[in-house]
């Protein structure tokens, strides 16, 4: 890690992270510790979609797509539907272009691939919520 991956700042922003690895759950929340963001977790989709309705304001979902019970696609369309501004980024192993296709059609905003770098988190966050 080089030191400019903690320049990253983005102070009033809240991030959901749905995730249901315990190693990329822990990556995660190390690696956003210190942009002065608001995480909140969720282990499924389900719990991802009582967020959103919980928290009335949620920047960013970084949103695994291999969840357990409902997947990360399905959870995307419904809270799409709940709120059509909420920035979704997938993070999935399973980039490959027609995976692409689907995950933007899902409803999701952007794509990170795992195993995540993070250089590319910091990037593709920055995109958005700066």
């Amino acid at each position: 890690m080089n030191g400019n991956e903690f320049e990253y700042k983005w102070p009033g922003k809240v991030i959901l992270i749905v995730e249901d690895e315990d190693v990329n759950m822990f990556f995660l929340q190390a690696a956003l510790r210190k942009t002065q963001t608001t995480l909140i977790y969720a282990r499924t989709g389900q719990e991802g979609i009582a967020r959103v309705k919980e928290c009335e304001h949620i920047d960013v979902i970084l949103m695994d797509i291999r969840l357990p019970v409902m997947n990360g696609y399905e959870a995307t369309r419904i809270i799409k539907n709940l709120n059509p501004k909420i920035l979704v980024i997938a993070q999935t192993a399973y980039a490959m272009t027609n995976d692409r296709e689907k995950i933007l059609k899902a409803g999701c905003d952007d794509y990170i691939p795992k195993p995540i770098r993070l250089s590319s988190l910091m990037e593709v966050l920055n995109k958005y919520l700066s």
